[in-house]
């Protein structure tokens, strides 16, 4: 009897200090985290641009946090991958001015529309070119669709609808109906307006398919924008790129004749041929140009067994740095969007250090210019310091929830991967469940850095949870994500605030150190892209 009783307390205290021990790891993990945060989103960072005194708080920051926890340079003997830039910012905006049709139209910068040229050069004009309806500017040849069939567009200027033709139609066999392809984003129909030879491409802004509001194109294009720079310094690239509200491309039909036209509709159509709108088009603008180097952070945890062989953390540290004033307020904080990243990622290195020596090598970079284009990935991307078809995974960290602990974990491009298996294991050990992305129609799979080392290969997952509060349920947790969304995401209100919950930081970061941390010591693995992947051919056949 008493041995049992002993056995029993003993369990007890064993159990007892287990609880207390994972709750503490917890606790301090939150702590770290939440550190980290306060100090890339305090307002001495200045909203982290890159060129700017703030980028130069940042690097380092992270650099002298991967010196003191003992990891060493990611990229040879130094810290930093140099990402040649180019910064371009559009000065003396003209109004748009459209001629032809029943009247004249004049339209003001930042209400009705947004413009900027990536190319190098001091003055941009764009003077009675053509306007042309080019539907969703889309050539998909494996969809059987191409916009730009039969046009000449050289020398004109062609609207294009956001999103592809998919989404909203009913139709889940159009694309991949509600869900974005990457010919949807507006980074490829400028690309693609730009292989067609257009002087100038305009999208057409709505808020439900591009999955935010105007004013976040509004700040995105205000001030300097960063591009690569280019050999040819982007002569390729259209004269002129930019957007247009709804109400202006209403306008622009109705002044065509066309007043009962429903563009979107029409241009969803099989069938659907691009027009003249039998209107011109007038912009012109300076370029203020300066040439710099940013810099990706790069550190590593060197693999014991298989030295040559990575599996990559990525999350950007950037953010929009000093802006218009919001309320007063001018600088563009980012605390969630992404010093958020940044403190997890700098979190799991500690966990890998404090932990054991991986058989594979960990890579952790915090990459430059996401919020431009995602420049800082591209640049590794075509510069990568290890080879991608030894770089197993990709684990990208991106605008965390600060909101509480999630039943899910929603993952982003869901079926692109075997990531998805790795990643269901660890969430079910919390007891909580894998949700495909309940957004397709926003690609956010296109979005952040993660695309940037799918497109080389390398499978690449980006996850999270922010669907199903474990205390407060669904519905609320859409409300403040809206919240979040309408009123905070690009503004100078994404800071810091004492009602954070950390816990479900925590959460998401334990699944991405655990699956790194398999991914790192079973060196006989290789996650694949699964079937239906436009990402699988790429990996097989490099």
């Amino acid at each position: 009897m008493k041995r049992t009783l002993l056995l029993a307390l003993s369990s007890l205290i064993i159990f007892s200090c287990s609880d207390n021990a994972d709750q503490k790891a917890e606790i301090d993990a939150g702590g770290n985290i939440l550190n980290h945060i306060k100090v890339l989103a305090s307002d001495d960072f200045m909203g982290r641009k890159p060129f700017t005194e703030g980028e130069t708080k940042t690097v380092n920051y992270i650099k002298d946090e991967f010196e003191k926890l003992g990891v060493e340079p990611g990229n040879g003997s130094s810290y930093f991958q140099d990402v040649e830039l180019v910064e371009i910012e559009a000065t003396n905006m003209s109004t748009m001015t459209v001629k032809g049709g029943e009247n004249e139209l004049s339209f003001t910068y930042k209400d009705d529309f947004v413009a900027l040229s990536r190319r190098v050069v001091e003055q941009i004009e764009l003077e009675d070119s053509e306007l042309v309806f080019a539907g969703f500017g889309v050539v998909a040849p494996e969809y059987g669709w191409n916009d730009y069939e039969g046009l000449d567009v050289e020398g004109k200027t062609v609207l294009v609808l956001v999103n592809d033709p998919g989404f909203n139609s009913g139709n889940e066999h159009l694309f991949k109906g509600d869900a974005m392809t990457y010919y949807g984003r507006w980074t490829y129909k400028y690309e693609e307006a730009a292989r067609q030879g257009a002087a100038g491409i305009i999208i057409v802004h709505e808020t439900a398919p591009a999955s935010y509001p105007w004013a976040v194109v509004e700040n995105s294009y205000s001030g300097p924008r960063l591009h690569l720079d280019s050999p040819d310094n982007n002569m390729s690239r259209c004269t002129v790129e930019g957007w247009v509200t709804i109400d202006v491309a209403r306008r622009l039909f109705d002044n065509a004749g066309m007043t009962d036209y429903a563009f979107t509709s029409e241009a969803r159509k099989p069938d659907f041929q691009a027009f003249s709108l039998k209107q011109t088009v007038d912009i012109s603008f300076e370029n203020k140009i300066t040439k710099s180097t940013s810099k990706n952070v790069v550190g590593l945890i060197r693999g014991t067994e298989k030295p040559d062989e990575v599996v990559i953390y990525s999350g950007h540290w950037d953010h929009l740095g000093v802006g218009d004033p919001v309320d007063g307020d001018s600088i563009f904080n980012g605390a969630v969007d992404n010093a958020s990243g940044i403190g997890a990622i700098l979190d799991i290195a500690r966990r890998f250090k404090e932990t054991y020596e991986p058989k594979r090598s960990v890579m952790f970079i915090a990459v430059t210019a996401e919020e431009q284009g995602l420049l800082g990935s591209a640049y590794y991307a075509a510069n990568p310091i290890f080879d991608p078809a030894k770089s197993v995974a990709n684990l990208n960290i991106d605008a965390m929830s600060p909101l509480g602990p999630m039943k899910d974990f929603m993952i982003m491009g869901f079926g692109q991967s075997e990531l998805d298996d790795y990643a269901a294991k660890y969430v079910e050990e919390q007891e909580r469940y894998v949700l495909p992305d309940q957004n397709p129609g926003a690609g956010i799979f296109f979005r952040s850095d993660h695309f940037n080392f799918a497109k080389i290969g390398i499978p690449a997952l980006f996850a999270k949870g922010g669907y199903d509060h474990r205390e407060k349920g669904v519905e609320w947790t859409k409300e403040q994500n809206a919240s979040f969304r309408a009123n905070d995401y690009h503004q100078p209100s994404d800071e810091v605030d004492d009602a954070w919950d950390m816990r479900g930081i925590v959460q998401d970061t334990e699944v991405l150190f655990k699956m790194g941390n398999e991914l790192a010591n079973a060196i006989e693995v290789w996650p694949r892209w699964k079937e239906g992947s436009e990402f699988k051919a790429i990996r097989e056949n490099p």
